[in-house]
């Protein structure tokens, strides 16, 4: 961080403003030219307020030279994050495969789909207990009812549950129930949520918001991670365009851009990118090509008959087809 004082600020404001940046923690470099004078920062600089800077009346100007986002960010933290859920890790060049239904909606529904992923070699199971819905008149999840039916596939199946956590009412027990907790797009910047997942001992699945840049994707994993729950898995699952045909715009430029910023894993759901369930094949080669650590992907054995997103869900014959695919290219790798 550099901080630019206006031409022949006064002496006394200078000292004032060094002082208090080391205060902060902050070690203080001063460059002092014909007219101007710059403070250098050195460190951590998380404590620092820049709107409290910007509003002294002689500071020109503030420049941030790091990014914002310390504990996630890879400058301080070079080398990948791996995640490991019962034995299944997700990042440092692991291809790991989520699969189930949008919405648990019974036993048999759960355990015929549980069995076929696993069969075709998927390593966790995703399903809806809580769902977030645009209209108020859809279904809204088997809320506790869902948890336990998510608890018994994994008893047969052995696979690690993924589900998504709504709202810090029902937190402590969908964090009863499952391995990595959910944070859907519609919470990404829901900052009590985020400060309660903080706090978790559980994986948190964070997935970008609708509208939402990759640093405020970023900066909403920092609120986790600054309440100490440093298991983040970031998720690019479309963000919204002018565009119609898709449900969403997958942006595949995401992963190599969070590879770049951040140490850790992204996985993308080509499901909700898409809302189609012909797009998700190719979308999954090119996410594993371009080097996501994980993705996510709806299955249901019967969508014409889901009770949501049957668009999206491949049947268990396409989802073993596409596994054997992502297979390929992962091997190729």
């Amino acid at each position: 961080m550099v901080i630019v004082m206006k031409q022949n600020a006064p002496t006394e404001v200078i000292e004032k403003i060094q002082k208090k940046m080391m205060s902060l923690g902050c070690e203080v470099h001063k460059v002092q030219g014909k007219d101007h004078c710059i403070l250098g920062l050195v460190g951590d600089t998380r404590k620092i307020n820049p709107s409290q800077i910007e509003a002294n009346d002689y500071v020109e100007k503030l420049l941030i030279v790091q990014h914002p986002f310390k504990l996630a960010g890879r400058a301080f933290h070079p080398e990948d994050t791996i995640i490991d859920v019962d034995g299944v890790k997700i990042g440092g060049g692991n291809t790991c495969v989520i699969a189930g239904p949008c919405s648990v909606e019974s036993e048999e529904q759960l355990m015929t789909i549980a069995k076929a992923v696993k069969s075709s070699g998927a390593h966790m199971l995703r399903g809806g207990a809580y769902k977030p819905r645009t209209s108020p008149y859809s279904f809204q999840g088997m809320e506790e009812e869902g948890l336990k039916l998510l608890k018994k596939a994994k008893e047969v199946t052995g696979l690690p549950i993924v589900t998504e956590i709504m709202d810090e009412v029902n937190f402590d027990v969908v964090e009863e129930y499952a391995d990595i907790l959910q944070i859907g797009a519609r919470n990404m910047q829901n900052f009590s949520l985020l400060k309660r997942a903080g706090k978790s001992n559980r994986p948190i699945l964070l997935k970008r918001g609708l509208c939402a840049t990759i640093e405020e994707l970023l900066m909403s994993a920092e609120y986790i991670m600054s309440k100490g729950n440093n298991n983040v898995i970031l998720c690019e699952r479309g963000i919204r365009t002018f565009e119609t045909y898709t449900r969403n715009t997958l942006d595949i430029s995401a992963v190599p851009a969070i590879k770049e910023l951040s140490h850790l894993p992204i996985l993308i759901d080509p499901s909700h990118a898409a809302g189609r369930w012909s797009m998700i094949e190719p979308l999954s080669k090119a996410a594993v090509a371009c080097g996501a650590d994980a993705l996510m992907i709806e299955v249901h054995h019967q969508p014409e008959l889901a009770v949501s997103d049957g668009a999206q869900s491949l049947k268990p014959e396409k989802f073993e087809h596409l596994m054997r695919e992502i297979e390929k290219i992962a091997n190729a790798l």
